[in-house]
């Protein structure tokens, strides 16, 4: 049962965009409304994205190459939101918009893209996004300093220490693991006191803040459409052509190509030259639509958001033997995704027990970020290597949040109801009656 969910349970809830809901089973038999608190991993799809694409589908054609009038509009459609994404990043004239699969995707492309030679400075706590696609010996891995102004002057230090030639700065604009903002604007300010480029991974930042490369002064930004609430396998990178321009294509391909002989390929010099194949034109169209309602709902975004995080905060701080993990000691802006521990807990078993048992779903494990989450659950006085994640959005209602913390309170002090095994390396049921949906079954 899949339902569109309107918002009511905070003040600026019936200004947001409305999500996709669902029931979920419970191994004690009833069915509840899904509490989704893993949005941080990916986010529902927009009911207005999902109506709007079963409005496009019938017009979905090829793109680019086609003179029918199917292929005309689709053409008009992937163009259109290529101007959308340009407003939403707040890109400047002559910065490029080319899609790709996901934020991933984006900073493999725009490391095929760097010059020789480009030294590049990042944090080791960088998700493995942003972490991996950079080699070489010019990689400069900072470990994260615990203050934000020490985290400006590390990058500060790093690029004064680089040998002459191009230098890039990749920061994320929130983690993934705590959910704190880190100084963006701080961070490209040192960025051009040394000649560097900044690359911006919005990824955890976008579904959440209004961003501009404009106002924070950043080169390139990367984000994914599976966390904007458009689930449909797009995402972009935005930013200055030159790079992008130089470099060879991303894909050999068509698309990307201007003209093709016998012994010769001339390439495409604008965003085409890195989109080589027939593109996902649903997924672009989505990610479109779902910025546009993100932009128009900026205030009530951010203020119901707000309101959830800091009755999240509360709520956790009363759970016994729950260590927050945060990457700064001094306080700061933040998103709502909150990165913890329970004292004696695995944390595998906690998050199949919400789910099993009260129809809460979190995230376990090390997110894709197992430096950062390592060193954190150690500064927190844990042990190991996972920890559990719960993660606020435009889903999210207050009910939501009261159940995880009730439920977090439970099982700390009860255990659990069902039993539990663990099944091809993780927690599950044992057994589990809990029926798949129709769709899946035989």
């Amino acid at each position: 049962m899949t339902l569109a969910v309107e918002r009511h349970e905070t003040v600026a809830a019936h200004r947001i965009p409305a999500v996709l809901g669902t029931e979920v089973p419970l191994v004690t038999g009833e069915r509840v409304g899904y509490a989704n608190l893993d949005h941080a991993a990916s986010a529902p799809c927009l009911a207005a994205v999902r109506d709007a694409v079963e409005e496009f589908l019938p017009w979905y054609a090829s793109v680019h190459r086609g003179a029918g009038f199917a292929s005309q509009v689709s053409t008009k459609v992937y163009e259109r939101a290529r101007g959308i994404l340009h407003r939403f990043t707040g890109a400047r004239p002559g910065d490029e918009v080319i899609f790709t699969r996901n934020t991933t995707d984006a900073f493999n492309l725009l490391a095929r893209c760097l010059p020789r030679r480009t030294s590049v400075v990042l944090f080791d706590t960088e998700h493995h996004a942003a972490l991996l696609p950079w080699r070489g010996p010019e990689v400069h891995r900072i470990p994260a300093p615990r203050t934000r102004a020490a985290a400006v002057s590390a990058v500060d230090t790093a690029l004064a220490a680089c040998p002459e030639g191009p230098r890039l700065v990749v920061i994320a604009g929130a983690s993934n693991v705590t959910g704190e903002l880190l100084p963006m604007a701080e961070i490209a300010a040192a960025a051009r006191r040394h000649g560097a480029r900044v690359a911006l991974d919005a990824a955890q930042l976008a579904p959440h803040r209004r961003i501009s490369l404009r106002e924070l002064d950043v080169d390139y930004v990367a984000l994914s459409g599976h966390k904007l609430y458009a689930p449909y396998g797009a995402g972009v990178l935005v930013g200055r052509a030159d790079w992008l321009r130089a470099a060879p294509p991303y894909l050999a391909g068509g698309g990307a190509t201007k003209a093709v002989t016998e012994d010769a390929v001339v390439w495409n010099t604008g965003p085409e030259r890195h989109e080589a194949g027939s593109p996902n034109t649903v997924g672009v169209y989505a990610l479109g639509v779902a910025c546009e309602r993100l932009g128009a709902a900026w205030d009530a975004v951010v203020e119901h958001e707000n309101e959830l995080t800091d009755r999240l905060l509360r709520g956790l701080a009363a759970v016994p033997g729950l260590a927050e993990l945060r990457l700064f000691d001094d306080p700061g802006g933040r998103v709502g995704t909150v990165g913890f521990v329970l004292d004696g807990l695995d944390p595998g078993w906690v998050a199949a027990v919400l789910s099993a048992e009260y129809g809460i779903g979190v995230r376990d494990g090390a997110f894709c970020a197992h430096v950062a989450t390592r060193r954190l659950i150690g500064r927190s006085g844990g042990r190991g290597q996972q920890a559990l994640r719960v993660s606020l959005g435009l889903g999210t209602t207050v009910e939501h949040v009261d159940r995880l913390v009730l439920a977090l309170r439970q099982v700390v002090a009860r255990g659990a109801r069902w039993t539990y095994g663990e099944q091809d390396g993780r927690w599950a049921p044992s057994p589990d009656p809990r029926a798949l949906p129709s769709f899946l079954q035989d």
